[in-house]
């Protein structure tokens, strides 16, 4: 059997040709977006590639392409239909017979030698290029996010270019900046807002709601003094809940323990009389506990719609885990993340890749444990001036990305 491909700009074009080629003989096996080859290897348009293979008429089959199947054994008589129902022709004819089956699955094989073929040939292959591919993955952004980047430097940058290594890595940096979407905090102005807390455990929760407090009801260059109410659900915690109780004392902020639905309905109710912000520390779960999750999701009904939840993503959270993590929470509504722990680790393309991938944005960076000054107002530049590998220009990020205080973070050798 013959497998033949045909690429072009679109799938329709690419399938004209080989009809024209080979008419009512080919089957099409499987079809996939492409990068056509331009100057050099670089720079090509997006096509389709279109693979099939050459049927051979067996003895009692018409001439014509258009002509009725001969009855042949394993093979109903039927018109040649569409290419998706040869396809399923082929494939169930391919059950019955072990010959077919056997042939199904050395097409199944060639498939993948040139799937293969084609990841070598779409490796980069400039050095900037794979200069950028390094200083992306040293900095753990995910092979997708790498992919999208260098992809873009193969499609926006001309060849003569792409030689100045220099220009490239400053684009390649507004590129990494562009992708960093941050919380519009501006858009709450129903009073009081009512601010919800959720995440895994570990990722310090009790101590960035402390921080958030401190930081509202201090005031400062970011933000304006505010009536700060503190609510505490994770009454399993002893140390958690005596921690909040000691900061709560300390900022003479009011602090409610609660432990049900009806409860924290009531103490909202109660609070919303006189507070500018209403801060809900909640009860650290694992996201594998499905069940304890939606018992919580249950219980932070009572703070109603109005409500803005937030996640919090520990920085140190290994790559492979923090997609199932931000995918677990979902059924919280979170509209934003606070990335925690940054003093922690060295490295944020986990984290910026996660979050690129999910399309959620980012409202609060903390970076140590000290209450209230080890926390911020999210913004793109923190992430950047920190990345390794990268030389940065900051006056010009500055300039380039302005935003709350881009102080750099003080990151722990």
């Amino acid at each position: 059997m013959e497998i033949v491909s045909e690429q072009a700009e679109t799938y329709t074009e690419a399938l004209r040709r080989l009809k024209e080629k080979f008419g009512g003989r080919f089957v099409e096996m499987q079809h996939q977006k492409i990068r056509l080859r331009g100057l050099l290897g670089f720079f090509g348009k997006e096509g389709v590639e279109v693979k099939g293979y050459i049927r051979d008429y067996m003895p009692g089959f018409a001439a014509s392409p258009q002509a009725p199947y001969a009855q042949s054994p394993g093979i109903p008589q039927a018109k040649v239909g569409s290419l998706a129902e040869e396809k399923e022709k082929f494939i169930a004819a391919s059950k019955k017979d072990p010959t077919l089956q056997v042939l199904l699955s050395e097409v199944k094989d060639i498939k993948k030698q040139l799937e293969k073929k084609n990841d070598s040939q779409a490796s980069p292959s400039h050095s900037t290029i794979e200069r950028l591919t390094d200083a992306l993955a040293l900095n753990d952004f995910s092979h997708a996010y790498i992919r999208h980047i260098t992809g873009r430097v193969k499609k926006e940058i001309t060849l003569e270019a792409l030689d100045n290594y220099e220009d490239v890595e400053e684009q390649v940096v507004d590129w990494i900046g562009e992708s960093i979407r941050i919380h519009d905090e501006e858009a709450f102005h129903l009073k009081p807002r009512i601010l919800v807390l959720v995440g895994p455990t570990g990722v310090g929760k009790t101590t960035t709601i402390a921080k958030l407090a401190a930081m509202y009801n201090i005031g400062g260059s970011a933000v304006r003094p505010l009536s700060v109410r503190l609510i505490n659900i994770d009454n399993y915690r002893i140390g958690a809940k005596q921690q909040l109780e000691t900061y709560s004392s300390i900022m003479d902020i009011p602090l409610s323990n609660i432990t049900d639905h009806e409860e924290l309905r009531k103490t909202i109710a109660l609070y919303a009389g006189d507070a500018d912000l209403i801060l809900v520390d909640t009860i650290g779960k694992s996201p594998q506990d499905g069940v304890e999750l939606a018992k919580m999701k249950q219980l932070l009904s009572a703070c109603g719609s109005r409500s803005e939840v937030h996640l919090a993503l520990s920085a140190t959270t290994k790559a492979s885990d923090i997609g199932d993590l931000l995918r677990q929470f979902e059924p919280f509504g979170y509209g934003s993340v606070i990335v925690t722990k940054l003093d922690e680790t060295s490295r944020v393309g986990n984290v910026l890749s996660a979050l690129w991938e999910k399309d959620k944005a980012v409202s609060y960076i903390t970076n140590g444990q000290t209450v209230p000054v080890d926390i911020r107002k999210a913004s793109v530049v923190p992430f950047l001036i920190n990345l390794e590998g990268f030389r940065i220009n900051r006056e010009r990020i500055e300039n380039r990305f302005p935003g709350a205080d881009a102080e750099k973070i003080n990151w722990r050798q």
